[in-house]
């Protein structure tokens, strides 16, 4: 396969993750314009999060296309220090610089000059993989919400930078449904993060709850286990809750495309909820009929 065609198929394999999200990423009813800015963001974050993963597509094709030795494509922080070397130059174009090298990052041009969008929520989002590099318990719920904070918040930012729609209230909400997406996001993951020997359950509660790493390693849930999950969800429940009248200012298909947002962590929460909160068997997904549900019910209600 030629250096052109191996980059192009490992763009395609970061996009097409999008099938497997939550929520919505870029549904056919919002209009062209933002469809192509949130699969550019998409593509972005992806990217970053893969990066931080170890999870790109064999071959070294993203390496390459960043200027890395390929044999350095399962390290990630060269491997973000080049990213970010190529998300400058995202910005830069606009004074006359030389183009990215990754062709996500080239996606990004039209999006940021269209919508006015800054370097900090993207930025914000290579720290987080950094921080997943040297973090890999959290002391207590202070911290984790500390690392939603560059890991998951940025992302609604940008999805209100590009539909014109921020605020500071707005910004709020955003923030409060973006942490609870991500912490229902780790609750569904705990079995995929332990084998990265990440856990993001904090050991605090941990400790409230009688639960050890063993306890997480096991094949399914115990009675401990699944009451800590009981708490973490209900936690990140209210934070979805306390986010919801974002849906209400809105109007239109942005008021669309937020309600899926909202709905899919509702649908998600109660789907761990449905396994009896045993997320160690298998990872709870909500099915398509409960995110239309949650997404109708969020939508209709405005919260």
């Amino acid at each position: 396969m030629t250096t052109a065609k191996a980059t192009d198929a490992a763009t395609h394999a970061v996009l097409s993750k999008a099938a497997h999200e939550n929520f919505p990423v870029a549904p056919a009813f919002v209009p062209r314009a933002w469809r192509e800015d949130l699969m550019a963001v998409y593509g972005y974050a992806r990217l970053v999060d893969d990066i931080g993963d170890r999870d790109l597509a064999p071959g070294g094709a993203d390496a390459r296309a960043l200027g890395v030795d390929p044999g350095q494509a399962d390290e990630p922080l060269p491997m973000l220090d080049a990213l970010e070397a190529d998300l400058h130059r995202v910005f830069a174009t606009a004074h006359g610089g030389p183009p990215p090298r990754h062709p996500l990052l080239r996606t990004l041009i039209p999006t940021v000059r269209r919508t006015g969008l800054t370097e900090r929520p993207f930025l914000d989002l290579i720290e987080a993989n950094r921080i997943d590099q040297r973090v890999s318990r959290y002391a207590d719920h202070a911290q984790l919400l500390d690392y939603c904070t560059y890991s998951a918040n940025p992302v609604g930012r940008l999805v209100l930078g590009i539909t014109g729609t921020a605020t500071p209230e707005r910004i709020r909400r955003s923030d409060a449904i973006c942490t609870a997406l991500q912490l229902i996001e780790h609750l569904q993951d705990v079995a995929e993060d332990l084998a990265r020997d990440r856990i993001y359950l904090p050991q605090e509660d941990m400790r409230r709850f009688h639960v050890t790493e063993a306890d997480l390693a096991a094949p399914t849930a115990g009675a401990s286990v699944r009451t800590l999950v009981a708490c973490e969800t209900e936690r990140a429940r209210r934070l979805l809750d306390e986010g919801a009248p974002l849906v209400g200012s809105v109007h239109g298909r942005l008021r669309l495309l937020l309600a899926g947002f909202v709905g899919g962590g509702r649908a998600a929460a109660q789907a761990i909820a449905d396994a009896g909160y045993d997320v160690l068997a298998s990872a709870p997904k909500p099915t398509k009929s409960g995110l239309l549900y949650a997404a109708g019910t969020t939508l209709r209600r405005g919260t």
